[in-house]
């Protein structure tokens, strides 16, 4: 193994292990996602008192808003098991296998990023999930048979960004569907002074607003621009994280006031400036950007999106007055005639 490999692989354990160390553990710890907690609350009592295991929930949303912390949190509401694996991993039923047959009665399988399973695993599940069996082949030709295996009862929850590829009869079989959405900027400013009491660090109200508001409304980008902050502040201050500390941290972190950081600005500085503010196509942005058309597309542009930088028109992308006033960058009156639209 290089040791550029090592260097990676320490990196994403040491990140690991700080978000388990950050993550809930039980359903009211939980902060935002208030109507999802209800339900699952509501469901969760049900199930202990009619003694049967949780149905099987699919949890969908943009990376880091909590889907992986609903899954680990249930296993602790209901006293079972939990076993985690993810869909490019499961490439065809044998990988499904060791999973299936050592669950307990209630467990909980967590499959994330189950939108990238292949067709014959989600076959091979459909039994699994309704009747609690599995169909095993034998053989080959004529002298094949099929063994029916039991299962003990067990809860399924998926984990997808992209819940509209899932196939329906996949989709359909689960009894529970929860769209997560983004958080506001006093629930990660909660999170945040939260996740301070568990580092024993020490920051202001007004800085943990201040981090909120550049965390691009997403749990993990506040923890994230929240331990940068924390190492600033240990490194070049008293150790405590105030306003102006925050603020000083993020600069040099080259996130803006708008929650930009340098790659968003990158890509509206050349819409903007090679492109004229568009339209133009994905694939003239990413060859000038030197970046693969699906980074843009999945990474950058939800967010420009989102808060009204960049529109998707039929003809492409185009810059709108907002992106224009941030980057400081004039509106000529052709665009502003021809686009008006955009610019109201």
């Amino acid at each position: 193994m290089s040791r550029q490999a090592v260097v990676k692989t320490d990196s994403t354990i040491e990140e690991a292990e700080r978000d388990e160390a950050l993550r809930p553990r039980r359903l009211c710890e939980i902060i935002g996602q208030k109507a999802v907690v209800e339900r699952l609350k509501i469901v969760l009592n049900s199930c202990r008192k009619n003694k049967e295991p949780l149905s099987h929930i699919l949890f969908d949303g943009p990376p880091g808003l909590g889907k992986t912390t609903f899954a680990t949190v249930l296993p602790n509401e209901l006293g079972t098991s939990l076993q985690m694996t993810s869909g490019p991993a499961l490439t065809n039923p044998r990988d499904m296998m060791p999973f299936l047959t050592n669950l307990e009665e209630g467990s909980i399988l967590f499959i994330d990023e189950i939108h990238r399973l292949p067709r014959v695993v989600e076959e091979f599940l459909y039994p699994a999930m309704e009747d609690f069996r599995i169909d095993i082949v034998l053989g080959e030709g004529i002298h094949a048979r099929t063994i029916s295996m039991p299962l003990k009862r067990f809860t399924l929850v998926g984990a997808t960004t992209r819940s509209g590829m899932l196939s329906s009869p996949m989709r359909d079989r689960f009894k529970m569907h929860e769209h997560l959405e983004f958080y506001s900027v006093e629930e990660l400013a909660e999170i945040i002074q939260v996740n301070a009491r568990k580092w024993k660090s020490e920051i202001t109200e007004e800085a943990a607003l201040e981090l909120a508001k550049r965390s691009r409304g997403t749990p993990r980008v506040a923890i994230n621009r929240h331990w940068w902050a924390r190492q600033y502040a240990i490194s070049e201050a008293d150790g405590k994280i105030t306003l102006d500390v925050a603020r000083r941290a993020l600069a040099m972190y080259e996130v803006d006031d708008k929650g930009l950081d340098k790659q968003d600005r990158r890509y509206l500085e050349v819409l903007l400036d090679v492109f004229g503010g568009g339209p133009t196509g994905v694939d003239a942005l990413s060859a000038t950007l030197n970046l693969p058309a699906d980074t843009l597309s999945d990474e950058i542009e939800p967010y420009l999106l989102r808060e009204q930088f960049i529109v998707r028109t039929p003809r492409g992308r185009e810059a709108t007055r907002r992106a224009f006033e941030h980057m400081g960058r004039k509106i000529t009156s052709a665009k502003a005639s021809g686009q008006k639209e955009l610019f109201d």
